[in-house]
């Protein structure tokens, strides 16, 4: 295991990642969507982890190339600190939409991100009319990226583990990041499962928005813990 880095803060971190809103919201809305479309529950469900599979490896990549990068120039106290301090930045910010959601600044996904992914999946729409496919593939590419643009939402846990792995070597981390990333999508696997044997989409989308603030709370309060051992650990 990589110093400072223990395999309860990374499945806390991976965990928590995970059961972010703005990931939840995205997948809930794609389930929706597909089950409309393909008017198939076995079909909703191969897009779904088709779907899922993209986000897996798309997120693995990005944590790949940036692992290479810290280890590549060793430990630097600077790239540490600047992990700790926006781990801290974001954790004060989801603790703040606990009490106000989504006013003032917050963290989501890129501006004009949720009208892209609309515009996407009436595309989807489109090719699985001409062919089924076609539609399939469009459901990976849209997996990749729902990635790139919700990072700004769900990248800060990311950053800070991939942070401590980088004290590490790329042998050291290469495991722990691919069990990071397999927490991570576990969840969707979960929603996916429960709206396949019948669980509306409504009632999905219904339980994220009473639950939300919550979600937010549980993982800010872990960012500015992280960040902080993170502090604590340099000394």
């Amino acid at each position: 295991m990589v110093e400072g880095l223990t395999l309860g803060i990374l499945v806390t971190a991976a965990i928590l990642d995970s059961i972010n809103p703005c990931v939840f919201g995205v997948l809930i809305f794609l389930i929706a969507f597909m089950t409309r479309v393909f008017k198939s529950a076995n079909k909703m469900l191969l897009g779904g982890l088709i779907y899922t599979l993209v986000v897996y490896i798309s997120y693995l990549l990005i944590g790949l190339g940036l692992l290479k990068f810290t280890v590549s120039f060793g430990f630097s106290e600077i790239i540490y600190w600047i992990a700790a301090s926006i781990a801290i930045f974001a954790g004060v910010l989801e603790i703040k939409d606990f009490f106000w959601y989504g006013k003032g600044l917050t963290l989501k996904m890129l501006p004009g991100a949720e009208k892209r992914i609309k515009m996407y999946t009436k595309k989807i729409e489109i090719l699985h009319k001409k062919d089924g496919y076609l539609s399939y593939l469009a459901a990976g590419l849209l997996g990749f990226f729902v990635v790139l643009v919700e990072l700004p939402c769900t990248g800060a846990p990311y950053l800070a583990i991939l942070a401590i792995l980088g004290q590490g070597n790329f042998t050291e981390g290469l495991p722990l990041l691919l069990l990071y990333n397999l927490i991570f999508i576990l969840p969707l696997f979960g929603i996916i499962g429960v709206a396949y044997f019948g669980k509306s989409s409504k009632a999905l989308e219904k339980w994220r928005k009473k639950h939300r603030g919550f979600m937010r709370l549980a993982v800010g309060l872990f960012m500015v813990s992280l960040g902080a051992y993170m502090i604590y650990s340099i000394y």
